[in-house]
C-alpha cells in the first residue's frame, strides 16, 4: 500500500497540489554544484540591484520605484526556505535558508548606509515619508503580514494560484524597510532604524508562522512522522516548531503594541494641540501649517500668517490646564506675506 507521503511527493491533489520536490526546487539553493553556483549568482545579483533601486526609490520619495524594487528582490526566497526546512526537518537546508536570509538582510541594509552616503541631506522621517511610512510599525503591519504570508504560502503549495506571487512580493515589505534602515543609520538615527528592521522582522515572522501553519493544514507537516521511526519524539519535535513559530510573532508583538500605543497616545495629543492652537488663531489671519512629532516627546507647531500674534501665553495656559505636557510644544509662528505686481500685499 502506497503512503500518503509517497502519494503527495508523486501526485498533485486534484492536479493543484505541488508536490514536494517541486516546492524544494522552488526555495533552496540545493542540487547540483554549477546549479547553486547559478542559484547564488541569481539571488545576490537581484538582492542588490533590488536593494539598490529601493534605496534610490527612498530618496527620491517615489512609491512606483519602490514596488519595483519589491518585485525584483528575491528575499522571499530563503524566508520560504526557512519555513519549508523547518516543516520537513531537512537541517542541512535549514541552515543554509537562515544563513542566507541574514545575510541578505545585512547586504540590503549595508547598500542603504552606503548610497545613504552620497545623498547630501539626511534622510529619517521627519524628511521623507518613504522613510517614515517604515520606521513605526504597529500591529496592523503584523495583522498584514500574516495575511500576505498566508497567501505566499498557499501560492507555495497550490498550483493554480502561483500567479499571485508578483502581488505577494508587492504587499510583503522586505527589501526596503532594510534600505530605509541603511540610510537612517547614515542620517544618525538608530532608533529609527530599528524600527525599519522591526517591521522586517515582523514580516519574517509572519511568513515563518503562517507557513508552518499552512503546511499543517494541507498535511505536509505528516512527511516528517511518517519517515520517522520514533513517532512519538517527531510529535513532540512537530510541537516544538509551532511553538517556536508562534513564539516569533508573539516576540514582535510586544514592541508592536508598544509602537501602536504610543501612536496613538501621540495622535490624541497632536490633536489636542490643533484644537487649542485652532480655538486661539480663530477670527486671526494665523494657520497651522503642520503638527510634527519629534524625538524625546517633543511636538512642534507650524503656524503661518500676518501680526498681530494670537493670545500665545493663553494656548499655553490652557494646554497645561487640560493635563499636556507644555515643555514638550514648541509653536512656531512664521510672517508670511504675498505681493502682486501692483505691490499690494496681501496674508499668506
Amino acid at each position: 500500500m502506497t503512503s500518503w507521503a509517497a502519494q503527495v511527493r508523486e501526485t498533485r491533489w486534484s492536479g493543484r497540489l505541488n508536490t514536494v520536490d517541486y516546492m524544494r526546487d522552488a526555495v533552496f539553493f540545493d542540487g547540483a554544484a554549477a546549479k547553486v553556483r547559478s542559484m547564488h549568482t541569481r539571488f545576490w545579483l537581484l538582492l542588490l540591484l533590488a536593494s539598490a533601486i529601493a534605496t534610490a526609490g527612498i530618496v527620491a520619495n517615489s512609491t512606483a520605484t519602490v514596488i519595483g524594487a519589491m518585485i525584483v528582490a528575491p528575499l522571499m526566497r530563503p524566508i520560504q526556505g526557512t519555513m519549508l526546512s523547518t516543516v520537513l526537518g531537512d537541517h542541512r537546508n535549514l541552515v543554509r535558508s537562515v544563513a542566507l536570509m541574514l545575510s541578505g538582510a545585512a547586504a540590503a541594509v549595508g547598500v542603504g548606509f552606503l548610497l545613504g552616503l552620497l545623498v547630501v541631506s539626511p534622510m529619517t522621517a521627519e524628511t521623507n515619508s518613504q522613510i517614515a511610512g517604515r520606521v513605526s510599525p504597529g500591529l496592523v503591519d503584523l495583522f498584514a503580514a500574516l495575511a500576505v504570508g498566508v497567501v505566499g504560502s498557499i501560492a507555495l503549495i497550490r498550483s493554480d494560484i502561483s500567479d499571485t506571487l508578483p502581488g505577494v512580493a508587492i504587499a510583503i515589505s522586505l527589501v526596503p524597510p532594510l534600505c530605509a534602515a541603511g540610510l537612517a543609520l547614515e542620517s544618525g538615527e538608530p532608533g529609527q532604524a530599528f524600527g525599519a528592521v522591526l517591521l522586517f522582522a515582523t514580516n519574517v515572522a509572519a511568513i515563518l508562522a503562517t507557513g508552518a501553519l499552512i503546511m499543517g493544514v494541507f498535511g505536509y507537516s505528516r512527511l516528517r512522522l511518517e519517515a520517522s521511526d520514533d513517532k512519538e519524539a517527531e510529535r513532540r519535535r512537530r510541537s516544538r516548531t509551532y511553538l517556536t513559530m508562534a513564539a516569533l510573532v508573539l516576540a514582535v508583538s510586544g514592541p508592536l503594541t508598544w509602537s501602536t500605543a504610543h501612536a496613538i497616545q501621540n495622535n490624541s495629543r497632536i490633536a489636542q494641540i490643533r484644537t487649542y492652537v485652532n480655538e486661539a488663531a480663530a477670527g486671526s489671519k494665523w494657520t497651522i501649517v503642520s503638527v510634527t512629532a519629534r524625538e524625546n516627546s517633543m511636538v512642534h507647531v507650524l503656524i503661518k500668517g500676518t501680526p498681530p500674534l494670537p493670545d500665545v501665553e493663553a494656548v499655553y495656559e490652557d494646554m497645561a490646564e487640560s493635563g499636556l505636557d507644555v515643555d514638550t510644544i514648541i509653536l512656531e509662528f512664521v510672517p508670511s506675506y504675498t505681493f502682486d505686481s501692483e505691490g499690494e500685499r496681501d496674508s499668506f
